[in-house]
């Protein structure tokens, strides 16, 4: 007896299909994940002003070491080179730390670089949008360390804790994803980015929350029993 997140009623060829496209989407998020970055680190030249160093550092924090903090956990296999739950438990911390230097970095230039210009502060839904995924971020975090020391919270078991952890991460990570979206609408990246370009790069940060939100919530959400 095996479990599958797909129902009942699927043959062998239906279910190894399935498994291999599911393999295909990892890679290409991963992929995704990487290419974005890499992009944006060479369109915002960093060095060459104070705000150019702020997407570098979003970008590296939100769309590279969020997306493979939570996707080296995956079940289709990921390019973490512990087998175990316990390693893959500690390159996550690790991945998240960065995840929050680089946010803090990239916020420390966006004040720097606004206060430099004399621009007002929290002026664009991107501002907005940006403030509260840092926010929900931090409280994830928080609630990584209560699931990492346990006695810190003694009226939660480490299940529902483990639950807390992974819906607060998902929030996250879909207002990240919905902040950098909002980013391509700036006025820096429009002038940086047009034409059909742009559309390819709107194309790219949903991808990987689609992966994501479907790793955590099969993860999490009660599975049906499949018999093959």
């Amino acid at each position: 007896m095996e479990y599958s997140p797909v129902g009942e009623g699927l043959g062998m060829r239906e279910y190894w299909l399935y498994a291999c496209m599911r393999k295909i989407a990892l890679v290409t998020a991963h992929c995704v994940a990487l290419g974005f970055t890499a992009l944006i680190g060479v369109l915002s030249r960093p060095g060459t002003s104070l705000f150019s160093w702020h997407p570098l550092c979003m970008s590296l924090g939100f769309c590279l070491c969020m997306t493979e903090g939570i996707l080296l956990f995956s079940t289709e296999g990921s390019p973490c080179c512990f087998k175990s739950r316990k390693g893959k438990v500690r390159t996550h911390w690790v991945v998240q730390v960065l995840l929050l230097l680089f946010a803090a970095m990239g916020l420390g230039f966006m004040v720097a670089s606004k206060r430099k210009s004399e621009h007002p502060h929290l002026d664009t839904w991107h501002s907005l949008l940006g403030v509260g995924t840092l926010v929900v971020t931090v409280l994830q975090a928080a609630c990584g360390v209560c699931l990492l020391f346990p006695k810190l919270i003694h009226n939660v078991s480490v299940p529902r804790l483990r639950l807390y952890h992974a819906t607060c991460g998902l929030v996250a990570y879909l207002l990240a994803t919905v902040t950098v979206t909002a980013a391509l609408f700036s006025d820096w990246f429009q002038a940086t980015v047009k034409g059909p370009i742009w559309y390819a790069f709107l194309i790219l940060p949903p991808f990987p929350a689609l992966v994501v939100m479907n790793q955590i919530t099969n993860t999490f959400l009660p599975k049906k029993k499949l018999t093959i």
